[in-house]
């Protein structure tokens, strides 16, 4: 709850600046004077929601960005797994893939207007390149990541390829695969709206950009939260899916509470043994304490009960030895 509050609290300060800035005309290096203040933001805002305009262009924007990181999410795992875990297809498809990698995937809409008959279709090609090369790399590294003493361990049970594949290198990647959707979620956003605002029609991104031809940045501003909100929105969703599906990795808590606990036991054990040794000394001090009035020089009781045990076991040692002879 404290963490939240946190994170509450400095949106707040940063709107409370963004409001004294714009309403202050203040113009230091940077014309603030000229930015939309968050109130009129918040009014044109409450405008849009009162239209159905805007929830369309959510909607299609939302469906061009899952469809097209939830076919990037297939094909990356699974080419990802493959040239991990084969030498020949790596040496086969990694080229070409390593070649096309650094293009940006925005650089492709003039390929995707020509290719793709609809422009519905080439955004969606636009938001899976964006998406599918992280969460291809993020999956190559951390198959190539696992202990390949899993794997024997496996092996040396009878266990086959496809055992291998679906219960020791699925399981043992989803952090890093997980890794990869997050990145992939947040660049496929980013070049969504890029292709909106060069073909689309309909969408956030279409919607930001004419707002910037008319001259309208509040609603400028109202497109940009409102993408902010719809990253972020689906980039935690994913984070939470991958908490949810690898419970059985330790958490920091986790680790910092079993180090806490070892630190706490190991004090508990150095106060017994402390304790142990006290008692020891006082057992002792009190057994000599009952034996007192004994002349100077004198052992101790305790002493001499050993001793005479000692010389008792010598002189029976030398009668035997006397019977046999």
């Amino acid at each position: 709850m404290r963490r939240w509050a946190v994170r509450l609290g400095s949106l707040v300060v940063v709107v409370a600046l963004w409001q004294w800035l714009t309403t202050a005309d203040v113009r230091a290096g940077l014309r603030f004077d000229r930015l939309p203040s968050p109130v009129e933001v918040a009014s044109e805002f409450s405008r849009q929601l009162a239209g159905g305009l805007y929830y369309l262009d959510l909607a299609q924007s939302m469906i061009r960005i899952l469809t097209g990181f939830a076919l990037a999410s297939v094909a990356g795992i699974a080419l990802g797994v493959l040239v991990a875990r084969s030498r020949w297809a790596a040496d086969v498809l990694l080229p070409p893939v390593e070649v096309v990698r650094p293009i940006p995937a925005i650089a492709l809409v003039p390929i995707a207007i020509l290719v793709f008959p609809t422009d519905e279709q080439g955004i969606v090609f636009i938001t899976f390149a964006a998406a599918f090369f992280p969460i291809m790399v993020s999956t190559r590294h951390a198959v190539r990541a696992l202990p390949t003493l899993w794997e024997d361990a496996v092996r040396t049970m009878g266990g086959g390829r496809a055992h291998v594949l679906w219960h020791v290198v699925l399981p043992g990647t989803l952090p890093g695969v997980f890794g990869g959707l997050s990145v992939g979620m947040g660049v496929a956003w980013i070049c969504v709206i890029s292709a909106e605002m060069i073909s689309g029609e309909f969408g956030v991104g279409y919607r930001t950009w004419h707002a910037y031809t008319v001259v309208d940045y509040p609603a400028v501003l109202v497109g940009m939260a409102s993408i902010g909100v719809l990253g972020w929105l689906t980039s935690a969703s994913i984070e939470l899916l991958g908490r949810r599906l690898t419970r059985w990795l330790p958490r920091a808590e986790e680790r910092a509470g079993g180090k806490a606990g070892e630190r706490a036991g190991d004090k508990a054990e150095e106060r017994t043994d402390v304790r142990a040794g006290d008692r020891e000394t006082h057992e002792r001090a009190t057994f000599e304490q009952a034996a007192g009035g004994r002349a100077p020089g004198e052992r101790p009781a305790f002493d001499r009960t050993v001793g005479e045990r000692e010389a008792g076991g010598r002189e029976a040692g030398q009668g035997v030895e006397e019977a046999a002879r």
